[in-house]
């Protein structure tokens, strides 16, 4: 960095910089080719080489043209529906219009920030000289840099001054956005919300590492494979586009019923809307009361079974519970009129159908996610009916009632936001792929941005994950239901008002509700934040019990006592808020679910031999995982 002159004028001192700059960009370009060109000394460039570029050229031209007519061809295709350009124009355009960045003060500010940072960290590589062929500069420490991203984490993005100025400089623009997102003021709450959520998307998907010319990994790998990477990566790119879906692992790895949601068991009732599983015993004697469990209808019930070594049920099982899984059908025309009606007197149906099958006065319950929302409005409706004694106990996964404060998916659920999901349903129902989508954008960096550079990029093979595998096996949803849930309950926050609602004619008052309830929340999950979680406890009338779970929605649930992974959070005391139960919280290592099964026998201790009726056969319709999740 130069030392400051008094004597030179600003238009001097930027010039110096751009200089700098300019020489900079030079030599990272210089020192990245320089081992795959010839040096004046070498043989002139291997026609097989220039041969190899000619031929990745030709490659990625004819599967652009391939793709494009196979396109023209297709009436509606999928990727234009869910990537709708003309709404995110619109949604570009009011975020342009509210944000403060054509002001001059604006822009000065950031123009003087812009040139601080590029003099710090040009004087961290100084003295700047021409590097040797092939050779990297000095290595600068990530702590040195003036800001740290795991983005940027590897040392490619510090091995060179230029590309080290490009992240910097990227990182400063982010946070001086969000800053500025965060400080406009005069506008209500929930535009507020959508304005910092929108500057979010905006600036991670403006980051250099999801652009090929400015991410020194992707340079690398195109300069030592000629190309080849590209080739590969517009492969994956076009057969996502073809499928409507961004893919996040090897969809050929994994078939369900082979590797996937293997736990013995039977398919023991069917209707129109749900299967119910029976599972297997494997112990000699089993709680006399049974556990039914109904997963999220937004995916498949199999995030609770996913192998032998993650598998709730399994453990269920061999924690010595008869265990019943509900597995939904994914919506199609059929299920056009379905509301939330149906789902409460589907969980009703499937708690009678398991109380007669095994004789039995009550079940436990579990209702996860979207499913334990509903399972709250079941419960208050047979207590307004005098049924309560039906479930003996109802644990909620991440499960919401009251949505004051429900996170970031409520960015979705104003007027216009609805408008556009409504113009993508088809025939009744709304494509799952458009949800996931959603849940996509919530995570940008891990689940859109890394894809895009690992598997586009770089060109690199889809891994066998089997959770990646669950979260791209989306589910429909019934429109109308799907409508209803966002603006009764995310916008309007109806439930928790006693008798707002109704489920098969019986008004809802969760205030009415009794049965002992077990409450687990994900301490870092963005989809049902722990504080809003944490609001069932304030309309329940009976015992509950809440416990603050290590991670987020999916690991904070799934994680099995052998993994060794997490901690979870508990607080006997009588407290108000979630921050004052994690103030006196006490810390344990490992997982929750041994946890849940003691509180369980502590709500029924009763067993019974595991035979007769426990056992899964008598009339059943078909093997697990059945019909309903193997359908698209």
């Amino acid at each position: 960095m130069r030392e400051p002159d008094n004597a030179k004028t600003p238009a001097a001192t930027d010039s110096a910089v751009f200089e700098d700059l300019f020489r900079l960009q030079t030599e990272a370009m210089q020192a990245m080719a320089a081992p795959f060109l010839p040096t004046a000394h070498a043989k002139a460039p291997d026609p097989g080489d220039l041969q190899h570029w000619a031929m990745s050229g030709a490659k990625l031209q004819k599967m652009w043209l391939d793709f494009m007519a196979e396109q023209t061809a297709v009436a509606e295709p999928a990727w234009t529906r869910i990537y709708d350009g003309g709404r995110w124009q619109q949604l570009f355009d009011d975020w342009c219009a509210a944000m403060p960045i054509a002001q001059a003060e604006t822009q000065a500010r950031l123009w003087d920030e812009s040139l601080q940072l590029w003099n710090r960290v040009i004087e961290l590589y100084a003295p700047a000289s021409p590097p040797t062929p092939g050779k990297l500069p000095a290595d600068v420490a990530p702590e040195a840099l003036p800001r740290r991203d795991r983005r940027f984490a590897d040392p490619r993005w510090r091995e060179q001054p230029w590309f080290a100025l490009l992240h910097q400089t990227y990182l400063l623009l982010a946070e001086r956005l969000e800053d500025m997102a965060q400080e406009i003021s005069g506008l209500e709450p929930e535009r507020h919300g959508q304005l910092r959520f929108m500057t979010r998307l905006i600036t991670e998907a403006l980051s250099p590492a999801n652009f090929p010319m400015t991410n020194p990994l992707v340079i690398e790998r195109t300069l030592a494979t000629r190309g080849e990477n590209l080739v590969k990566g517009v492969e994956h790119l076009l057969a996502d586009l073809k499928r409507g879906q961004l893919s996040h692992t090897d969809g050929e790895a994994f078939e369900v019923g082979r590797n996937i949601a293997t736990t013995p068991g039977k398919v023991v009732h069917e209707t129109p809307l749900f299967q119910l599983i029976h599972y297997a015993p494997t112990t000699a004697e089993v709680a006399a009361a049974p556990v039914v469990i109904f997963p999220p209808w937004i995916n498949r019930f199999y995030i609770l079974d996913l192998n032998p070594k993650k598998s709730f049920v399994r453990w269920a099982v061999d924690q010595g519970l008869s265990v019943f899984m509900v597995s939904w059908k994914s919506a199609d025309a059929s299920l056009a009129d379905v509301t939330m009606d149906d789902y409460v007197r589907a969980q009703i149906e499937a708690i009678d159908v398991v109380r007669k099958r095994l004789s039995v006065p009550a079940v436990h319950t579990i209702g996860y996610c979207v499913a334990g929302t509903t399972l709250a409005a079941t419960l208050a409706v047979l207590a307004r009916r005098g049924e309560a004694d039906k479930v003996a106990s109802a644990t909620f996964f991440t499960a919401q009632v009251d949505f004051s404060e429900a996170g970031e998916l409520c960015h979705f659920v104003d007027d216009a936001q609805l408008r556009w999901l409504e113009s993508l349903e088809t025939e009744g129902y709304l494509d799952g792929r458009y949800l996931a989508a959603t849940f996509n954008l919530l995570r940008g960096p891990d689940l859109i941005w890394n894809y895009v550079i690992n598997n586009y990029l770089l060109g690199e093979e889809y891994p066998a994950f089997d959770l990646l595998y669950w979260n791209g096996d989306t589910t429909n949803l019934p429109a109308r239901w799907h409508r209803a849930y966002l603006s009764d309950l995310y916008r309007d926050n109806q439930l928790v008002v006693p008798d707002a609602l109704s489920a098969d004619g019986t008004p809802i008052d969760l205030h009415r509700i009794t049965t002992p309830c077990y409450i687990q929340a994900g301490r870092e999950d963005h989809i049902a934040p722990a504080g809003s979680v944490w609001k069932l406890t304030r309309h329940l009338a009976g015992p509950w019990k809440f416990v603050l779970a290590g991670s987020g929605h999916i690991a904070g649930v799934v994680n099995p006592p052998a993994a060794g992974k997490y901690q979870y959070w508990t607080n006997p005391s009588d407290v108000a808020s979630l921050e004052a139960f994690f103030a006196g919280a006490q810390e344990t290592k490992g997982s929750w679910w041994p946890d849940w099964r003691a509180w369980l026998a502590d709500v029924d201790a009763k067993t019974v031999p595991a035979k007769g009726a426990r056992v899964p056969g008598r009339n059943a319709i078909e093997d697990a995982p059945g019909r309903y999740v193997r359908m698209r």
